[in-house]
């Protein structure tokens, strides 16, 4: 892939990695790890969201002045 975003191709992959790990040093049950994953990739999605807008508009704003 020689797409500019091609480096993100990799990234929801890594989201599930990291909260299935995450969460199964803080559980021993699959119900409770698999619940908890599914929170905190929600919660890491949701931050890394508000970031990229939060610097499109100020990338926005820069190329305005």
């Amino acid at each position: 892939m020689t797409l500019p975003l091609a480096m993100y191709a990799q990234l929801p992959i890594l989201i599930v990695v990291i909260s299935l790990v995450y969460s199964a040093t803080r559980f021993d049950r699959w119900d409770l790890i698999l619940r908890e994953a599914f929170r905190w990739g929600s919660r890491m999605v949701g931050f890394l969201v508000v970031i990229g807008v939060v610097l499109f508009l100020v990338t926005s704003f820069i190329d305005a002045r």
